[in-house]
């Protein structure tokens, strides 16, 4: 086995990234803000690393005063029609985030999928799909592969995505950088 160095491998990774960023459709990221700021509360659902970049995302969100929640944190509200689920799901078969979904339409809350299998049974109740096509562990066949373990490259897609709408929520409501540490924990 070859030696590769720090620099070869950030220099992939980035590489990585700037390929599955650049394929996210933008109208569907527009589409995303749009019902963000017209919901009441923004909930998010995941497992395993996708939930710690959708808990990165909602802890960011929340420093832009939107009210956001993650699925199973002990002072969850209840989820209400003028609010919405984003689930975070490569594949969008993981058992957890399917059910949950699967509840939240039922009440009558919008469901965001943001994941790279578009024939997901979450097809039929989302009412968006933000597609971040790299590889699930189905392999499907347009998905972008990577040379990172698992889906790595998903999870790191998936905040770094959740930074970008942070800075276009910033820009679209023109607020001021300095203000949104009124929303910063402040116990620390």
């Amino acid at each position: 086995m070859a030696d590769v160095t720090y620099q070869q491998i950030s220099e992939l990774v980035v590489s990585e990234l700037r390929t599955s960023l650049d394929s996210i459709d933008t109208d569907s990221v527009e589409k995303l803000i749009d019902i963000i700021l017209s919901s009441r509360k923004v909930f998010f659902v995941g497992v395993g690393r996708v939930m710690l970049s959708l808990q990165a995302i909602a802890k960011r969100w929340a420093h832009l005063g939107i009210d956001t929640h993650l699925v199973g944190e002990i002072t969850e509200p209840a989820i209400t029609a003028d609010d919405v689920l984003i689930v975070g799901s490569g594949s969008g078969t993981t058992l957890f985030p399917a059910g949950i979904a699967q509840k939240a339409h039922k009440i009558g809350a919008k469901v965001i999928h943001i994941g790279s299998n578009p024939n997901s049974p979450l097809k039929d109740i989302v009412c968006l799909m933000v597609r971040i096509p790299v590889r699930t562990k189905y392999y499907l066949e347009d998905e972008i592969d990577s040379q990172q373990p698992m889906t790595s490259l998903f999870e790191q897609t998936l905040l770094l995505l959740g930074d970008v709408v942070a800075k276009m929520i910033i820009d679209r409501k023109e607020l001021d950088m300095k203000g949104l540490w009124q929303y910063h924990a402040n116990l620390e």
